[in-house]
Parts: C-alpha cells; structure tokens; sequence
C-alpha cells in the first residue's frame, strides 16, 4: 500500500504520519496529503509504505487519528492504522459458490465465547460438531473493532479493521476458509445504524447528523448534506466483507433504527450493489436485517416494488413461541402466550400485523403477502443473542425450564416454515448463561454502562446485586461456553433431539417447503394443543399437563419422531402424553 486516501471534506490541510514497517522505533514521516479529483479526497503517496506500515491523519494539526476506514488496528481502538495487503491470502475455496438461505439452517455465535480461547483458530477446531449437528451457515456476531478486550460487538469503532484478539483479519479469513471446506456458509453481523462511543468519524466528515435520533448516539447520516459519501463509506463496507473477506452474507442490526427519507432507500441501494457483486463474483450473497417494523417490504423483491433483501428475523414468532412454553408475560411478551398467538405466527408470520399492540399502545405491521413471499425469508429461533443477553441475569430458556418444554421450544423452530436459527449451546442446553458484558477503556462510561443496566432491571424488581456488572471480567467468564457438557447426559440427549429434528427436516421436503400458503393448524385454546399441517405431516403439540386424544384429519401412517414415549396412532386421531410433540406422517 502505497497511496493513502481519505474523505474529510471540512478539513483545510490534512497531513498523514507514517512509521515504516521493519523501521526502528521513532522513525516515522509526516507528509502533507493533496487534494484528490473527488471533492472533499486527500490522497498521498508514499512509496516506501510497504504493508504492514503503521499510520494515521493529521486535521489541521491535530494528533495523528486512525483511518475511518483503518484495515488493522493492532493498538486498540484508539491506536494508529496499519496497512494490510488484501490479496495477500492464500484461499482454498476456489469451487464455493455460497450458500443459499432457502433450506439452510442457521448458528448464530459469538467469537470470544464460543471457546475458551475465544478466538477464529480456536472456533475452527469445534466446526465439525456443527456440520454433524446438520448446520448450513453460521452467523458471527460483530467481528469489527471495538473497545476493549471483549463485548458483544455491536459498539463497533473501525467497522474496516477485524477485532484483533479474535484473531485479526488472517484469523476471520482462516474461520471462513475452514468453514467453506465443510460446506458451511458465513454470515457475518454488520452495524450500520449507529458507531460506538469513542469514534473520531465526526473529525473527519459528517458521518452523523442531528436531524434524527437514535436510541445509541447520533444517527448515522444516510440523508442529509454530505451523506452521499456516508452512503458509499457504508455500502463499501458491506461489499467488502463479502468480497475480500469471501463471507456468503450480512446480517444488517437493527435498521429499523435507520433514519432515511430518500426516495431509494439505503436498504435497496445495498441490495442493488450486493446483487451486483454477487453477478460479478458468481456466488449467492444473502442479506438479512434485524427490523422492529413487521413490514414485509423489506423482504419483498425489488420487481414487487420491496427492497429486495434475502430475509429477516421474526421477533413475532420467537416472542409466541417463548411465550408458549415458557409463561411468560411481562414487557413485550404480554402480547404473547395464547395458542392463537403461535399458530397466527406459525401460518401468517406476524402475529401484529396491521394489529393493535398492547405494549406498543398502538396498532403495528402489515400483513405478509402469503402467495408471493416464501417462508424461508423469515428467521425464526426460540434464543439468540438479545433475547437471552437481555435478560436480567443472561439466563438461558432451559435454566427455567423442564427437558419436556425445550423439547417442544426446539421442535416448533425446526418443524417451522421458517428458516431456523439456533444460539449457540442451544443445540445441547448448555448451563452457562450468556450475559451482557463490556470492557469499555473509559472509565466513566464503564460506571454509566454498570448503572444503567441495574436501573433497567430494577423497574423489573432485581436488586443491584442481582444484575451483574457488565465491566467485571466474571461476567464474561461466565458466558463461555462449556463444552465438557457434552459428556453428560442430560445435554448429551437434548443435542440427539435436535440432530434428529434437522435429520427430519432434511429427509422430509414438506418441512423446508416455502409456499405460506399451504400451511395450516388446528388448535384449542382451553386444551393447549395444536396440530400443524405440513404436507403430508402433521406437526403435534401437547402443551397441557394431561394425555390429549387430538385429530390428524387424515389417517396416520408413522411417528417420525416425538419428545417423550407413548405417542399412539389410532385412525385420523392420535393420543399424545403430556407436554410433548411430535411429528406424524399421514
């Protein structure tokens, strides 16, 4: 790397200081930058930068400030850039032409927690335990990076540099690497609704705008003056990953946060350069947003006038299915919890969908087009990583609850129409929780972080010695997973359901067939059972305390597979144990 570009359009003079890799200590060059062709560019040469050089831009005289669109940063989040040769890597994957969502099956994990070590290399060793699992693609967490030695990621400073303790750049390009030589694909989770405090992007341009709010910070500036390159610095971003990082998709945080009130839309737009490079690249690109808004438009392809997205994850049916098994009713999940609840969820994915909501006080979302949308563009899970770190104490849905319940949580997920997404340690219930932890370097935002998550919960009536503190190290101890668990029964039996649900799942077409429309249910409110019709299978859900005799509507042939003994068949009907499901062949 020899030029250096950077966009700060308000600056007067920009300079950029170089330390030369393999150069002793303190020899460094500061050089004035030129005004680019692009308006608003500064552009060096330095012909003696070989990779590997450590630098930064100096505004108007300021301190040397890493690269908004830094490659590497070796020194943390507050240190110097350093130059990093892309195409250095030697790949293996040459015959990879990515992973289709339409029939996958999703695991979402966390990097530092997944293993002991928390890092790529450590991760790669565990690969074979999901490919046998049967998973299809797995989702990383944020890898951009961020303050500190560990979080979860989503308060990302240098969204071009790869968190370094997990590995850095070479240590994400040798997880996908492995990860393609088992015909696993990557998705990798990518904010873009906000940047995490410490940033210094608003030195360098207007990256962020007051016009709108968001709940963590100035919004990122994705309509107003200066926001055309905003717009480029983001999708730039994206295609990035995809292309020199060989990812097979993105999973887009929260973009309901996004405040954009242009006639195209910065989802579309991605959509439309990610489409693109996929043509260009001869590999499927996969695209799914986190969104609060219940609004199919997102999903809808660009031809019936939506944005074009591959999918998107279901609150609604997680929320039902939670609800369902667990009992829960507070906050959010007041809504939740009937029987209609789940099964409006199960066959129209929305249970609000044009529909009052009690803890929104307002009606919310649209309905799903059933004829024109398939099912697999909606994720569906029963924990990920808000809906279990979230929680006061990071608990786990099988810390509170019988086998017999998890059992039936993971059923609804992988007999589901939608395309299922597991946590990970789901798949075994793993006993370790998984809580909210940081290592925010300032000290009075770690203190502010610690306080507002004890206020949070206390309105819920947790005592502060209750909430751990997200800035103690235990807390994030605690979150790894153990993978000795597996050596004992109770999860060893839990991980049998599951690979014998995703083994159905994949002998059984009717259980991946997308068309919404021929997916129906029957169920008793006051009984707690439903029966789901997939096809020729019938899905049957007991969640009562006594034996049910519940109907098929058609005369069934074999029970593929059920959570408990004792599941009968007798004609069109069949008698099924307490607080049990199982899948039925008609």
């Amino acid at each position: 790397m020899s030029v250096f570009r950077v966009w700060a359009p308000a600056a007067g003079a920009v300079e950029i200081q170089v330390k030369l890799a393999g150069v002793a200590d303190g020899a460094e060059k500061v050089l004035p930058m030129h005004p680019a062709v692009s308006p608003g560019w500064w552009e060096a040469d330095v012909p003696d930068a070989a990779d590997g050089a450590d630098y930064g831009f100096r505004l108007d005289g300021s301190e040397p400030l890493a690269d908004p669109r830094s490659p590497r940063q070796p020194f943390g989040s507050q240190g110097l850039s350093r130059s990093y040769a892309q195409a250095a890597f030697r790949w293996t994957d040459r015959g990879w032409r990515g992973g289709p969502l339409r029939g996958a099956v999703v695991y979402e994990l966390h990097v530092g927690t997944f293993t002991q070590e928390g890092t790529f290399d450590a991760a790669i060793g565990r690969l074979d335990h999901l490919r046998d699992l049967g998973v299809d693609m797995i989702e990383l967490m944020p890898v951009a990076t961020f303050p500190g030695r560990w979080g979860w990621g989503y308060d990302g400073i240098h969204l071009w540099a790869v968190h370094e303790p997990y590995g850095g750049p070479d240590g994400l390009k040798r997880f996908v690497d492995a990860c393609h030589a088992r015909r696993l694909g990557v998705l990798l989770d990518v904010v873009y609704n906000h940047v995490g405090i410490g940033n210094h992007l608003g030195a360098f341009g207007p990256y962020f705008t007051e016009a709108h709010v968001t709940p963590w910070g100035p919004a990122v500036n994705l309509d107003q003056p200066g926001s055309d390159e905003v717009r480029t610095f983001l999708i730039s971003n994206a295609l990035m990953w995809l292309r020199d990082y060989h990812v097979d998709g993105l999973r887009l945080d929260a973009v309901h946060a996004f405040e954009d009130h242009r006639a195209l839309h910065f989802l579309e737009e991605l959509a439309v350069e990610v489409q693109a490079l996929g043509t260009r690249l001869n590999r499927e690109l996969v695209l799914i947003a986190e969104s609060d808004l219940n609004d199919p438009r997102l999903v809808t392809s660009r031809e019936a006038g939506g944005y074009g997205l591959t999918g998107q994850w279901s609150d609604d049916f997680h929320h039902a299915a939670h609800a369902a098994v667990t009992g829960e009713r507070q906050g959010y999940y007041c809504d939740f919890g009937s029987m209609r609840a789940l099964v409006k969820t199960l066959t129209r994915v929305f249970f609000h969908d044009g529909t009052w909501s009690a803890f929104r006080g307002r009606s919310h979302g649209r309905p799903v087009d059933l004829l024109r949308i398939p099912s697999f563009r909606f994720l569906g899970y029963l924990q990920d990583h808000d809906q279990v770190g979230n929680r006061a104490t990071g608990d786990r849905i099988s810390a509170g609850l019988a086998p017999g319940l998890v059992k039936i949580g993971a059923g609804l997920v992988l007999t589901s129409p939608f395309t299922p997404m597991l946590f990970m340690g789901e798949e075994w219930a793993a006993a370790t929780p998984w809580q909210y932890f940081t290592d925010h370097t300032d000290p009075e935002l770690a203190r502010a972080v610690a306080a507002g998550r004890r206020a949070e919960f206390a309105a819920f009536g947790w005592g502060p010695a209750d909430v751990p503190d997200p800035q103690d190290e235990a807390t994030f101890y605690r979150s790894k997973l153990d993978w000795a668990e597996l050596d004992e029964a109770a999860h060893r039996d839990i991980l049998a359901w599951y690979r014998e649900l995703i083994a159905l799942r994949r002998a059984w077409p009717d259980l991946t067939d997308p068309r919404l429309d021929r997916v129906q249910a029957d169920y008793d409110e006051s009984r707690r059972w439903l029966v789901l019709s997939r096809g020729r299978l019938r899905v049957v859900v007991n969640l009562s305390e006594q034996a049910q005799r519940l109907p098929l509507g058609r005369p069934g042939t074999a029970v593929l597979a059920a959570s408990t003994q004792g599941v009968v068949l007798d004609g069109t009907d069949v008698s099924v144990p307490a607080v049990c499901l199982a899948v039925i062949s008609t």
